[in-house]
């Protein structure tokens, strides 16, 4: 572990030292909590949702030819009344 300084204003030094004695912690701790929160995260929640995401794709159907799709589009009656014009 390393040791670090940090200048807090009077606000919030007050309202970190109130919390850390209904907590029955220290400040200190506090602070490494929020730090951890804020710039890593819960790990656990992270790899729970990345498994989730992983194979979204698979339940989609899949994508039809780009030529079979525009052939697809261009057929009916709208192309045979143009050429019968």
């Amino acid at each position: 572990m390393k040791r670090t300084q940090l200048y807090l204003d009077e606000d919030l030094w007050d309202t970190l030292h109130e919390r850390a004695a209904s907590q029955r912690t220290t400040v200190s701790e506090l602070v490494r909590q929020a730090v951890r929160e804020r710039y890593i995260g819960n790990l656990g929640q992270r790899m729970k949702v990345m498994q989730a995401f992983v194979g979204i794709r698979k339940q989609a159907s899949p994508m039809p030819d780009a030529a079979e799709l525009v052939r697809s589009l261009r057929r009916g009656g709208r192309l045979d009344r143009l050429i019968a014009k």
